[in-house]
Protein backbone atom coordinates (compact mmCIF):
# COMPACT_ATOMS: atom_id res chain seq x y z
CA UNK A 1 0.00 0.00 0.00
CA UNK A 2 3.08 2.27 0.82
CA UNK A 3 4.57 1.43 -2.79
CA UNK A 4 1.21 2.23 -4.23
CA UNK A 5 1.10 5.93 -2.38
CA UNK A 6 4.22 6.81 -3.12
CA UNK A 7 3.55 5.85 -6.70
CA UNK A 8 0.73 7.74 -7.20
CA UNK A 9 2.54 10.71 -5.68
CA UNK A 10 5.65 10.60 -7.78
CA UNK A 11 3.47 10.93 -10.77
CA UNK A 12 2.16 14.46 -10.88
CA UNK A 13 6.26 15.49 -10.65
CA UNK A 14 7.40 12.98 -13.66
CA UNK A 15 4.93 14.64 -15.19
CA UNK A 16 6.10 18.06 -14.52
CA UNK A 17 9.63 16.94 -15.18
CA UNK A 18 8.55 15.88 -18.53
CA UNK A 19 6.97 19.33 -18.86
CA UNK A 20 9.78 21.47 -18.05
CA UNK A 21 11.34 19.80 -20.30
CA UNK A 22 9.26 20.07 -23.40
CA UNK A 23 8.94 23.91 -22.58
CA UNK A 24 12.95 24.29 -21.97
CA UNK A 25 13.24 22.67 -25.65
CA UNK A 26 9.93 25.38 -27.04
CA UNK A 27 11.80 28.02 -25.56
CA UNK A 28 15.09 27.00 -26.95
CA UNK A 29 13.62 26.52 -30.20
CA UNK A 30 12.23 29.79 -30.64
CA UNK A 31 15.30 31.46 -28.73
CA UNK A 32 17.65 29.99 -32.19
CA UNK A 33 15.28 31.34 -34.29
CA UNK A 34 14.91 34.88 -32.63
CA UNK A 35 18.75 34.56 -32.63
CA UNK A 36 18.93 33.66 -36.27
CA UNK A 37 16.45 35.54 -37.98
CA UNK A 38 18.08 38.99 -35.74
CA UNK A 39 21.16 38.34 -36.85
CA UNK A 40 20.07 37.60 -40.96
CA UNK A 41 17.16 39.53 -41.59
CA UNK A 42 18.07 42.78 -42.68
CA UNK A 43 14.94 44.93 -40.81
CA UNK A 44 15.64 43.29 -37.75
CA UNK A 45 19.36 43.33 -37.96
CA UNK A 46 19.50 46.72 -38.52
CA UNK A 47 17.21 47.49 -36.26
CA UNK A 48 18.92 49.21 -32.65
CA UNK A 49 17.73 51.63 -29.75
CA UNK A 50 20.22 53.71 -28.04
CA UNK A 51 20.88 53.35 -24.43
CA UNK A 52 22.22 57.34 -23.06
CA UNK A 53 23.61 59.25 -19.90
CA UNK A 54 22.59 62.92 -19.25
CA UNK A 55 24.74 65.08 -16.95
CA UNK A 56 25.55 68.49 -16.25
CA UNK A 57 28.46 70.39 -18.10
CA UNK A 58 28.60 74.38 -18.00
CA UNK A 59 27.91 76.46 -21.25
CA UNK A 60 30.51 79.43 -21.33
CA UNK A 61 28.53 80.67 -24.21
CA UNK A 62 25.58 81.79 -21.81
CA UNK A 63 27.38 80.81 -18.68
CA UNK A 64 25.55 78.38 -17.19
CA UNK A 65 25.14 74.54 -16.25
CA UNK A 66 22.65 72.98 -19.03
CA UNK A 67 22.09 69.05 -19.47
CA UNK A 68 23.65 67.23 -22.44
CA UNK A 69 22.93 63.89 -23.33
CA UNK A 70 25.20 60.93 -24.72
CA UNK A 71 24.85 57.69 -26.28
CA UNK A 72 27.20 55.38 -24.59
CA UNK A 73 25.60 52.27 -26.86
CA UNK A 74 22.64 50.91 -28.65
CA UNK A 75 20.93 47.61 -28.39
CA UNK A 76 20.27 45.19 -31.10
CA UNK A 77 16.72 44.27 -30.45
CA UNK A 78 16.47 41.25 -32.35
CA UNK A 79 19.10 39.61 -30.47
CA UNK A 80 18.14 40.82 -26.56
CA UNK A 81 14.73 39.07 -27.89
CA UNK A 82 16.12 35.99 -28.07
CA UNK A 83 17.95 36.12 -24.51
CA UNK A 84 15.16 35.65 -22.27
CA UNK A 85 13.70 32.83 -24.39
CA UNK A 86 16.84 31.37 -24.01
CA UNK A 87 17.25 32.07 -20.08
CA UNK A 88 13.90 30.51 -19.77
CA UNK A 89 14.59 27.75 -21.57
CA UNK A 90 17.99 27.22 -19.29
CA UNK A 91 16.12 27.22 -15.93
CA UNK A 92 13.53 24.56 -17.24
CA UNK A 93 16.49 22.63 -18.20
CA UNK A 94 18.08 22.50 -14.82
CA UNK A 95 15.45 21.49 -13.68
CA UNK A 96 15.35 18.15 -14.72
CA UNK A 97 18.88 17.62 -13.88
CA UNK A 98 18.93 14.70 -12.20
CA UNK A 99 19.95 16.97 -8.77
CA UNK A 100 18.73 20.13 -9.57
CA UNK A 101 15.58 18.15 -9.77
CA UNK A 102 15.57 16.49 -6.96
CA UNK A 103 15.79 19.65 -5.13
CA UNK A 104 13.41 21.38 -7.62
CA UNK A 105 10.47 18.80 -6.40
CA UNK A 106 11.54 18.76 -2.20
CA UNK A 107 10.67 21.93 -2.67
CA UNK A 108 7.36 22.38 -5.13
CA UNK A 109 6.62 20.07 -1.95
CA UNK A 110 7.09 23.06 0.61
CA UNK A 111 5.28 25.22 -1.82
CA UNK A 112 8.45 26.84 -3.09
CA UNK A 113 10.23 27.08 -6.60
CA UNK A 114 13.79 29.11 -5.93
CA UNK A 115 14.45 28.51 -10.28
CA UNK A 116 11.22 30.28 -10.97
CA UNK A 117 11.59 33.61 -9.14
CA UNK A 118 15.59 33.50 -10.07
CA UNK A 119 14.44 33.30 -13.85
CA UNK A 120 11.96 35.77 -13.92
CA UNK A 121 14.01 38.14 -12.34
CA UNK A 122 16.76 38.15 -15.13
CA UNK A 123 13.87 37.32 -17.99
CA UNK A 124 11.38 39.32 -16.94
CA UNK A 125 13.47 42.83 -16.33
CA UNK A 126 15.21 42.70 -19.62
CA UNK A 127 11.49 42.08 -21.34
CA UNK A 128 10.15 45.19 -19.61
CA UNK A 129 13.91 47.21 -20.38
CA UNK A 130 13.28 46.82 -24.23
CA UNK A 131 9.16 47.53 -23.86
CA UNK A 132 10.10 50.51 -21.93
CA UNK A 133 12.86 51.27 -24.52
CA UNK A 134 9.96 51.37 -27.29
CA UNK A 135 8.09 53.92 -25.66
CA UNK A 136 11.45 56.03 -25.35
CA UNK A 137 13.47 55.42 -22.25
CA UNK A 138 16.70 55.85 -23.54
CA UNK A 139 18.14 56.46 -19.89
CA UNK A 140 20.83 54.29 -18.67
CA UNK A 141 19.86 55.16 -15.03
CA UNK A 142 16.61 54.75 -15.36
CA UNK A 143 16.67 51.25 -17.39
CA UNK A 144 18.77 50.14 -14.46
CA UNK A 145 15.84 51.27 -11.93
CA UNK A 146 13.37 49.81 -14.09
CA UNK A 147 15.89 46.53 -13.80
CA UNK A 148 16.15 46.84 -10.20
CA UNK A 149 12.38 47.08 -9.46
CA UNK A 150 11.28 44.35 -11.40
CA UNK A 151 13.58 42.30 -10.30
CA UNK A 152 12.96 43.22 -6.49
CA UNK A 153 9.14 42.41 -7.61
CA UNK A 154 10.29 38.84 -8.21
CA UNK A 155 12.31 37.90 -5.65
CA UNK A 156 9.87 39.64 -3.16
CA UNK A 157 7.33 36.74 -5.05
CA UNK A 158 10.10 34.35 -3.99
CA UNK A 159 9.85 35.85 -0.64
CA UNK A 160 5.93 35.30 -0.23
CA UNK A 161 6.46 31.71 -0.88
CA UNK A 162 9.28 31.42 1.83
CA UNK A 163 7.62 33.35 4.39
CA UNK A 164 4.24 31.24 4.15
CA UNK A 165 5.83 28.00 4.44
CA UNK A 166 4.75 27.27 8.07
CA UNK A 167 2.11 29.81 8.42
CA UNK A 168 -1.51 28.83 8.62
CA UNK A 169 -2.92 32.00 8.04
CA UNK A 170 -1.22 33.70 4.89
CA UNK A 171 0.82 36.70 5.33
CA UNK A 172 0.43 39.40 1.65
CA UNK A 173 2.79 41.50 2.97
CA UNK A 174 5.54 40.47 0.35
CA UNK A 175 2.89 39.99 -2.42
CA UNK A 176 1.82 43.68 -1.65
CA UNK A 177 4.96 45.23 -1.41
CA UNK A 178 6.37 43.34 -4.93
CA UNK A 179 2.86 44.87 -6.34
CA UNK A 180 4.14 47.95 -5.35
CA UNK A 181 7.81 47.89 -6.84
CA UNK A 182 6.43 46.29 -10.13
CA UNK A 183 4.22 49.04 -10.96
CA UNK A 184 6.49 51.38 -10.45
CA UNK A 185 8.22 50.76 -13.98
CA UNK A 186 4.78 50.72 -15.52
CA UNK A 187 4.22 54.22 -14.63
CA UNK A 188 7.64 55.32 -15.91
CA UNK A 189 6.63 53.65 -19.19
CA UNK A 190 3.42 55.24 -19.38
CA UNK A 191 4.92 58.92 -18.16
CA UNK A 192 7.18 58.81 -21.71
CA UNK A 193 3.68 57.13 -23.32
CA UNK A 194 1.27 60.28 -22.62
CA UNK A 195 4.60 62.91 -22.41
CA UNK A 196 5.00 61.87 -26.09
CA UNK A 197 1.70 63.33 -27.07
CA UNK A 198 2.04 62.02 -30.28
CA UNK A 199 0.08 58.86 -30.41
CA UNK A 200 -0.59 58.19 -33.80
CA UNK A 201 3.52 58.13 -34.39
CA UNK A 202 3.80 55.74 -32.47
CA UNK A 203 3.61 52.19 -34.29
CA UNK A 204 0.65 49.62 -33.78
CA UNK A 205 3.28 46.90 -32.80
CA UNK A 206 4.39 49.08 -30.02
CA UNK A 207 0.76 49.25 -28.75
CA UNK A 208 0.60 45.63 -29.08
CA UNK A 209 3.56 44.77 -27.28
CA UNK A 210 2.56 47.61 -24.55
CA UNK A 211 -1.12 45.76 -24.29
CA UNK A 212 -0.18 41.97 -24.27
CA UNK A 213 2.56 42.30 -21.72
CA UNK A 214 0.42 44.28 -19.40
CA UNK A 215 -2.27 41.34 -19.63
CA UNK A 216 0.03 38.26 -19.11
CA UNK A 217 1.93 40.85 -16.26
CA UNK A 218 -1.23 40.86 -14.14
CA UNK A 219 -2.04 37.24 -14.61
CA UNK A 220 0.53 35.98 -12.66
CA UNK A 221 -0.19 37.86 -9.52
CA UNK A 222 -3.38 36.24 -10.10
CA UNK A 223 -1.94 32.92 -10.60
CA UNK A 224 -0.34 33.26 -6.84
CA UNK A 225 -3.25 34.84 -5.04
CA UNK A 226 -5.21 31.94 -6.65
CA UNK A 227 -2.63 29.37 -5.17
CA UNK A 228 -3.12 31.09 -1.73
CA UNK A 229 -6.51 31.37 -1.46
CA UNK A 230 -6.55 27.38 -2.97
CA UNK A 231 -9.37 28.15 -5.49
CA UNK A 232 -10.80 25.22 -7.15
CA UNK A 233 -7.62 23.47 -8.59
CA UNK A 234 -5.28 25.81 -7.43
CA UNK A 235 -5.43 23.92 -3.80
CA UNK A 236 -3.28 22.09 -5.66
CA UNK A 237 0.52 23.57 -5.54
CA UNK A 238 1.27 21.91 -9.02
CA UNK A 239 -1.59 23.38 -10.79
CA UNK A 240 -0.46 26.67 -10.18
CA UNK A 241 3.19 25.54 -10.98
CA UNK A 242 1.94 24.53 -14.42
CA UNK A 243 0.03 28.06 -14.49
CA UNK A 244 3.17 29.74 -13.82
CA UNK A 245 4.80 27.89 -16.90
CA UNK A 246 2.17 28.38 -19.31
CA UNK A 247 2.13 32.11 -18.69
CA UNK A 248 5.82 32.14 -19.00
CA UNK A 249 5.99 30.42 -22.26
CA UNK A 250 2.76 32.51 -23.33
CA UNK A 251 3.87 35.89 -22.40
CA UNK A 252 7.32 35.75 -24.13
CA UNK A 253 6.16 33.76 -27.36
CA UNK A 254 3.55 37.00 -28.09
CA UNK A 255 6.53 39.85 -27.06
CA UNK A 256 8.83 37.94 -29.15
CA UNK A 257 7.26 37.45 -32.25
CA UNK A 258 5.35 40.58 -31.83
CA UNK A 259 9.08 42.35 -31.77
CA UNK A 260 9.45 40.61 -34.97
CA UNK A 261 6.54 41.08 -36.68
CA UNK A 262 6.83 44.84 -36.08
CA UNK A 263 10.72 45.48 -36.47
CA UNK A 264 10.74 42.89 -39.99
CA UNK A 265 8.25 45.09 -41.65
CA UNK A 266 8.97 46.85 -44.93
CA UNK A 267 10.52 50.69 -44.55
Amino acid sequence: MGKKNEKDTAGPYKRLKRFNGIMGSVHFVQGVLMLVLGLTVNNIKDFRLPVTVSFLTLDETIGMLVSKTNEVTTILIGPAVSIFLFLSAIAHFITVLPGAYDAYKANLKRGINYYRWFEYALSSSLMIVLIAMFFGVYDLGSLILIVGLNATMNLLGLMMELHNVKNEKTSWAPFLMGCFAGAVPWAVILLHFLGSGEFSEIPGFVYAIFGSYLVFFNLFPINMVLQYKKKGKWKDYLFGERGYIILSLTAKTVLAWIVFAGTSRPV
